[in-house]
C-alpha cells in the first residue's frame, strides 16, 4: 500500500511518527496523523485545511485533543450518553486526577522502550490508513495523497473526527475544499 503514497503522504506519515516521538508515546496515533497534516504545507490537504481555517485553529485542535486524552479519550458522544445515565465524566476525572494526578485517564505516554526508535501505529491510525486507500479508490485515484488521509480523519468515528467537526471539518466540508462539490458523497465516509 505504501507504493501508492504521494510525497506528501508520506511526509505526513513520517511527521507523524515524530510527532509521537516528540510525545514521548509508544505509538503512532490518528491524533498524531492530524497533527502532522496540520505541518504540511503546499498540498491539496493544506490548501484544505487553510481553506477550512484548522491551521488558525491549530491551538484549539491540540487542546480538544489534550482534552480528550484526559478523559481517557472518551468521544462527546460517549460522554453525553454517560451524562443520559447519570454519570458525570468531569467529575471522575476530576477525582481521578485528584488521587493519581493530572492526565491519570491519558494512559502513560512515556516511553519504556528507549532502546527502540520504532513506534508501532495503533490499531486507529491503521484504520485510517487503510481507509484512505479505500476513499482513494472510491475516487478513482492511482494514488493516495495527503487529501485522501485528511478525508479518512473525518470518516472515523471518534475524537479526531469529533475535534475535526467542531472546527468545521466535516467529510462533506473537506471534500467541497478539496475538490469543489460533494459528488462523491457521504457514500466513501462509510
Amino acid at each position: 500500500m505504501f507504493e501508492r503514497f504521494t510525497k506528501g503522504a508520506r511526509a505526513t506519515v513520517t511527521g507523524a511518527v515524530t510527532h509521537a516521538e516528540r510525545a514521548g508515546s509508544d505509538s503512532v496515533t490518528e491524533e498524531h496523523l492530524l497533527l502532522s497534516l496540520l505541518d504540511q504545507e503546499g498540498g491539496r490537504a493544506a490548501f484544505a485545511v487553510a481553506a477550512l481555517g484548522l491551521t488558525d485553529r491549530r491551538a484549539s485542535i491540540e487542546t480538544a485533543l489534550a482534552e480528550a486524552r484526559r478523559r481517557g479519550g472518551l468521544t462527546k458522544a460517549d460522554t453525553e450518553a454517560l451524562a443520559g445515565i447519570g454519570i458525570d465524566v468531569g467529575a471522575i476525572v476530576a477525582r481521578v486526577e485528584g488521587e493519581h494526578g493530572e492526565g491519570a485517564l491519558a494512559g502513560d505516554r512515556r516511553s519504556r522502550r528507549r532502546w527502540s526508535g520504532h513506534r508501532a501505529f495503533t490499531g486507529g491510525a491503521k484504520s485510517i490508513l487503510e481507509k484512505s486507500l479505500r476513499i482513494a479508490l472510491g475516487r478513482r485515484d492511482r494514488f493516495i495523497g495527503e487529501e485522501h488521509l485528511l478525508l479518512a480523519l473525518t470518516a472515523r468515528p471518534g475524537v479526531v473526527a469529533d475535534v475535526l467537526a467542531d472546527h468545521g471539518a466535516t467529510y462533506a466540508t473537506v471534500e467541497r475544499a478539496l475538490y469543489g462539490t460533494g459528488d462523491q458523497g457521504q457514500a466513501l465516509a462509510g
